[in-house]
């Protein structure tokens, strides 16, 4: 499923500090910290659907690199978006799991450049690979922030039997992906201390899908989303990562 909102949303202007490089196959851009930091550990950041040609994407890698977190890596898809005026349906059936997949694996491969631990963090579109990271117990913390194509309850009920990561999820009170009553029954399925590993929902008023991308920095609440939600998720990689 996607909605409107999925391809909505406010442009930034500004100058990525990182680079572009490959890694296994994939062409991804990486943030690393320009200071000390753990190189045992890579934070992988999985982008809503416009990937690299939203300049958006790569200034929350920097924004995560800035925090101490090596090789922020954002995929870029192969067949990358040139505008925004496109079919978002049709669009994802090209990215079907075994395709994109396939794509995060190649990133998963810094395993063999002497990376032992991973954290996720996933955006839209992202969001779902970042929870199917965290159920196939590939990675050790996951957030996720409005995920779309994740179907309520059974993509969390998967997540509660199979993972082992704590979840952090960052949602808003007007997202029509989900909404705040199927918020509610994840909420039951992973929430009371129920998923051991740890778990949080954290609902944003006045703010919709995609807002911790795309916010509209104007509106005094989605700002408000956009700022705080990163913040936790800074906190949550602190407090696990």
């Amino acid at each position: 499923m996607s909605c409107s909102d999925c391809v909505a949303g406010q442009e930034y202007k500004g100058s990525p500090q990182g680079k572009t490089q490959n890694l296994g196959s994939e062409s991804c851009y990486v943030g690393t910290p320009t200071g000390k930091y753990d190189h045992k550990k890579a934070l992988i950041l999985l982008t809503d659907i416009f990937g690299l040609t939203l300049m958006n994407n790569p200034l929350l890698v920097d924004d995560f690199a800035k925090q101490g977190y090596r090789l922020s890596l954002q995929l870029k898809y192969s067949e990358a978006l040139q505008n925004r005026n496109f079919d978002a349906p049709n669009w994802i059936k090209k990215y079907e799991p075994e395709v994109t997949r396939g794509f995060i694996n190649d990133v998963v491969a810094l395993k063999g450049q002497g990376v032992t631990s991973f954290a996720v963090t996933g955006y839209c579109f992202g969001g779902r690979y970042a929870i199917d990271l965290a159920i196939d117990q590939v990675v050790d913390v996951v957030i996720a922030s409005h995920p779309s194509q994740v179907k309520t309850p059974e993509t969390f009920e998967d997540f509660a039997r199979s993972a082992e990561a704590p979840l952090l999820l960052e949602m808003g009170d007007q997202d029509r992906e989900v909404d705040v009553k199927k918020q509610g029954e994840i909420d039951d399925i992973l929430g009371d201390g129920k998923y051991a590993p740890g778990y949080k929902r954290e609902c944003w008023p006045g703010c919709g899908h995609g807002f911790a991308v795309r916010a509209d920095i104007l509106d005094p609440q989605q700002f408000e989303g956009k700022e705080g939600s990163f913040k936790s998720s800074v906190a949550w990689l602190e407090k696990y990562f």
